[in-house]
């Protein structure tokens, strides 16, 4: 029995993949065949590409662009915290 390995793809890869589906016409199976992948596969990554062009998932970018986002407003929350307690102890000086 041998075993199976799993094979990784370059992005550059699939997207020509689904457009021979999507752009050039050919059906799943005949393009996977002619690919040397599954049609799971290839119905995987036809299904990823068209929900992140309707917007329903996030591409590589915009998911790097979200954590940044998030950690920096994280760190503005902490900054404000730290801005309250401190003009709160000014306040109590000041009294």
């Amino acid at each position: 029995m041998t075993k199976r390995t799993n094979r990784n793809y370059t992005a550059e890869f699939k997207q020509e993949a689904v457009a021979l589906v999507t752009e050039q016409g050919y059906s799943v199976p005949k393009a996977a065949v002619s690919l040397g992948i599954t049609d799971k596969l290839l119905y995987n990554w036809k299904a990823k590409f068209e929900a992140e062009q309707s917007g329903a998932i996030l591409n590589a970018d915009e998911r790097a662009e979200l954590l940044k986002l998030r950690k920096e407003i994280k760190e503005l929350k902490m900054e404000k915290e730290i801005l309250k307690k401190a003009s709160s102890l000014l306040l109590r000086e000041t009294k």
